[in-house]
C-alpha cells in the first residue's frame, strides 16, 4: 500500500516503528502538502463571500491563479511522500549489493552514487516546491476570509516545516555524494532556498500575529 493511501493512524503508526523509512523526508512532503490544504482551505471558504465578491475581479483572478497553483503544488508533494521513501529503499538495496570482485565493487560503488543523488532530488524537490507554496500564500492571507486566518497561519508553518524538514534530509544524503561540484551546487541552493523560505515564513507569521492583535 502506499503511504499516502493509508489513514492517518495507519501512517503514524508506521513512522512510530522500528523501520527507517517512512522517515523525516517523507513527513516533510506530507507536512507541505497538508499546509498547503489548510492555505486552499481559506480560498474556499472565501469564495462566494461579499467582502470577496467585493474585491475588484483583477484581484478575484489573480486569487484563483494563486490557488490554482498551490492545488497543483499539493498534488506533486503528495507524490513525494512515497517517492522519498522509494529513494531510501533503492539506497539500501544498492549497500547490500555484492562486493566481492573488483567489478561487483565497481558496479556498486556507482549503483550507491546514483542511489545517492535520487535520495537528494526528492527532498529537495520537495524544498523547492516549498517554497514556491510560501510564495503564493501571501496573497491569500491578505485577500482571504479573514476568519480562516490562524488556518492559514498553521498552513504557514507546515509549509515551512517540509522545507526545512526537505532540507535537512538533502545535507544529510549530500555527505555521502562524490561529486564535490554537485556536492557544493545543491549545498548552495539549499541554503538559498532556506534563508528565502525563514524570511517569508517570519513576514507572513508577523503579519497574522499583528492582525489578531489589533
Amino acid at each position: 500500500m502506499k503511504l499516502i493511501d493509508m489513514t492517518v493512524s495507519e501512517f503514524g503508526d508506521e513512522v512510530d516503528s522500528n523501520s527507517p523509512a517512512p522517515g523525516g523526508g517523507s513527513v516533510s512532503a506530507l507536512s507541505s502538502n497538508i499546509g498547503i490544504g489548510l492555505a486552499r482551505m481559506m480560498a474556499h471558504l472565501s469564495f462566494g463571500k461579499k467582502s470577496y465578491e467585493k474585491l475588484d475581479e483583477s484581484i478575484r483572478v489573480e486569487f484563483v491563479e494563486k490557488f490554482n497553483k498551490l492545488g497543483d503544488l499539493r498534488q506533486v508533494l503528495k507524490e513525494l511522500v512515497d517517492k522519498d521513501t522509494e529513494s531510501f529503499n533503492e539506497f539500501m538495496k544498492a549497500l547490500k549489493m555484492p562486493k566481492d570482485t573488483p567489478k561487483q565493487i565497481e558496479v556498486r560503488k556507482g549503483a550507491i552514487e546514483d542511489a545517492t543523488i535520487f535520495s537528494i532530488e526528492v527532498p529537495f524537490k520537495t524544498a523547492q516546491l516549498s517554497l514556491k507554496a510560501l510564495e503564493l500564500v501571501d496573497y491569500l492571507i491578505e485577500h482571504g476570509n479573514q476568519n480562516a486566518i490562524t488556518d492559514i497561519g498553521v498552513g504557514t508553518l507546515m509549509i515551512y516545516t517540509g522545507l526545512e524538514g526537505a532540507i535537512l534530509n538533502v545535507k544529510v544524503n549530500l555527505m555521502s555524494l562524490k561529486n564535490e561540484e554537485m556536492h557544493n551546487h545543491y549545498l548552495d541552493e539549499c541554503n538559498n532556498i532556506l534563508l528565502k523560505g525563514k524570511k517569508i515564513k517570519d513576514e507572513l507569521l508577523n503579519h497574522i500575529h499583528f492582525k489578531l492583535e489589533k
